[in-house]
């Protein structure tokens, strides 16, 4: 940057000293006129030059260059004087080098700056709207923006200045960890927008102070320390912390704080922080958690529901680690525990009023006093020995009355019954359901081996599967039936002490099999169709009821084929057992059994051919015997 200055310079003082040659050589033409005169007229003539007295020698040295480029030779002597001056007085003007000015005049628009260059620069006082207090004689720093505009004007930068210094100045203060002063300029998502030397920097949230921050708008506009923390260099991201300054001496407090912690200890404290699961407590520079299950004895939905935010409040110390990095306390130990406080009149058999303010499936809990909670288990609900969820009987919120059917004042525990409410219906249950009476009830429930009716609220009985119907095969209860359904029953069995009922639903009707016994005597015949072929045999429909099978090989005909599916012939019953419900039929022995009595008739026939043929040879020997006997004198 020096060299082209010099050679500027130079370059002035080379034309002017051509310029003062120029008119050194017309005043000399004019001396020479005048002593040519002066010779005539008898005065001194002045020194010839050397181009006019050896001219071969004035071409031979003469500098072309400097004649063509229209420089005047200079002394040495002269410049070397002159590079001085200019190296004392005038500063390198380079493009990315902050230089030192000072303000010389001020107008509306622009500051101007001596930098002690060969002119002022200008300066838009926009770049110092952040110091308005800016006054001739104020010295800045200032960055070469435009060595020479349109007009020749040297245009500075201080914004640019500032931002240069800026880095140096963050990067130090990043290095060496000192401390910065910097401006709150407006909040932004996750925190805080900071002016650090000109330098916009982010304040996170987290790091505004120890404490959570729910208001961020109020350290907007203020002055504040910080750390810087981290730097980006790659994408110009500066980070910077208030909450690290306050920490050292937070962790001094708190080390004194926690090397005198004891359990049992009841501290003051400021509710920090509010969650679902507990509360954050300020113990001043320590923080210890307060479970939700230790704020009141009672059972609550949120903390919030006990405390507030940036509430005084005591604790006392339930416990901490090794460390004592964890510590946790209670609010409700406080307190003595409502158990405690139970009059001794309270007993089993008592009746209560409670609130339900938990329900799980097998039950509810109901708080009968503050703090104080027993439990209605579902098969206490209800004299039905079908369960039941607990929310068919009562909702959360709920106001009802109970009985106690257990408490142990140690352990905290009470078991209440709302169904000792009312009376046990099965009291007299021999007056209302006798056996062979004959009730209504609504299918609740299925198995496999039968269905569940309830007759009334606590009295169940059961329908074993093979008391459904009289006639059909049933494999499970829901092809019979569906839940919620209306049956009509009879009570076949009663167990009193086992509380144990036995219904039947095909006993309200006559039993079809009793007239199917005559009407399917083994031996009947009965015309009808072959419904289905199955293995080993087919199926044959009488009625509705009656479903009979025909072996395989009962199903052939007279001349040898078999009957198919939907042959229609007749059919004679060769078994029937009215106790398992079986029917078995047959076609072949129709034309077997008439082949059969024509061989019966046939052999009888032969049979009585020679029964009288003996009594014919019987006869002759009884005459042969008399005669002979006569004969002999015997008669």
């Amino acid at each position: 940057m020096a060299d082209k200055a010099n050679k500027e310079v130079a370059e002035e003082k080379a034309a002017k000293q051509q310029e003062e040659t120029a008119v050194a050589e017309m005043q000399t033409e004019e001396t020479n006129t005048e002593d040519s005169n002066a010779k005539e007229n008898g005065k001194p003539k002045a020194e010839v030059s050397l181009k006019e007295s050896n001219p071969e020698k004035f071409l031979a040295d003469f500098n072309w260059h400097n004649y063509e480029e229209g420089i005047d030779p200079i002394d040495d002597g002269k410049l070397e004087e002159f590079e001085k001056l200019v190296a004392a007085n005038f500063v390198d003007t380079l493009d990315d080098e902050v230089v030192e000015g000072k303000v010389v005049f001020i107008t509306d628009r622009d500051a101007i700056i001596d930098i002690n260059a060969k002119s002022e620069g200008v300066v838009s006082l926009n770049e110092f709207r952040y110091n308005p207090d800016l006054k001739v004689g104020d010295k800045v720093e200032v960055l070469i923006d435009v060595r020479e505009d349109s007009t020749g004007q040297l245009i500075l930068s201080h914004r640019k200045a500032r931002t240069i210094k800026a880095w140096d100045r963050v990067n130090a203060a990043h290095d060496e960890a000192t401390i910065v002063n910097g401006y709150v300029k407006c909040r932004t998502k996750g925190g805080m927008i900071v002016d650090v030397f000109g330098i916009e920097a982010f304040l996170p949230g987290s790091q505004i102070d120890v404490k959570p921050i729910r208001d961020y708008d109020v350290y907007v506009g203020k002055t504040m320390e910080f750390k810087v923390v981290k730097i980006n260099h790659e994408f110009k991201n500066v980070v910077v912390s208030h909450k690290a300054l306050i920490e050292a001496d937070i962790e001094e407090q708190k080390k004194e704080i926690i090397g005198q912690l004891e359990k049992g200890q009841v501290l003051e404290g400021v509710v920090k922080n509010i969650t679902s699961y507990g509360v954050f407590v300020d113990l001043g520079g320590v923080d210890g958690l307060v479970h939700i299950t230790d704020l009141s004895w009672s059972r609550i939905n949120h903390p919030n529901e006990i405390v507030e935010l940036d509430q005084k409040l005591n604790v006392v110390i339930l416990d901490f680690d090794e460390d004592k990095t964890r510590i946790q306390l209670g609010l409700k130990q406080l307190n003595p525990h409502p158990w405690e406080a139970l009059g001794e009149e309270l007993k089993v058999g008592d009746k209560v009023k409670g609130k339900v303010v938990v329900i799980a499936d097998y039950g509810a809990f109901i708080e009968v006093a503050e703090g104080v909670e027993g439990l209605i288990h579902v098969s206490e609900m209800s004299w039905s020995t079908h369960l039941r969820s607990a929310q068919d009987f009562v909702n959360v919120g709920d106001e009802i009355e109970a009985v106690i059917l257990t408490m142990d004042k140690e352990e905290r525990k009470m078991s209440l019954g709302i169904k000792q409410m009312t009376p046990d219906p099965w009291t007299d249950i021999t007056t209302k359901y006798p056996v062979g009476s004959r009730h209504k009830g609504i299918v609740r429930n299925f198995t496999n081996f039968g269905v569940f009716v309830e007759l009334e609220e606590g009295i169940d009985g059961l329908i074993y599967i093979s008391d459904l119907s009289w006639t059909k095969k049933i494999k499970h209860p829901s092809e019979f039936t569906n839940i919620g359904d209306t049956l009509e029953v009879v009570v076949l069995e009663l167990d009193v002490e086992g509380r144990k009922l036995s219904l039947g639903h095909k006993q309200t009707e006559e039993n079809p099999w009793d007239k199917y016994e005559d009407e399917f005597a083994v031996g009947t015949k009965h015309t009808a169709t072959i419904a289905e072929v199955v293995d080993k045999g087919a199926t044959i429909d009488f009625n509705d009821d009656i479903v009979a099978f025909v072996p395989g090989r009962h199903l052939e005909k007279e001349d040898g084929s078999m009957l198919k599916k939907g042959d229609e012939a007749e059919f004679q019953i060769i078994e029937f057992n009215k106790e398992f419900k079986k029917v078995v039929a047959s076609h072949m022995i129709l034309h077997k059994e008439e082949e059969a009595k024509i061989v019966k008739e046939a052999v009888k026939k032969q049979a009585a051919s020679q029964e009288e043929a003996k009594t014919t040879l019987g006869d002759a020997n009884s005459a042969l015997q008399a005669l002979k006997d006569k004969m002999d004198g015997k008669k």
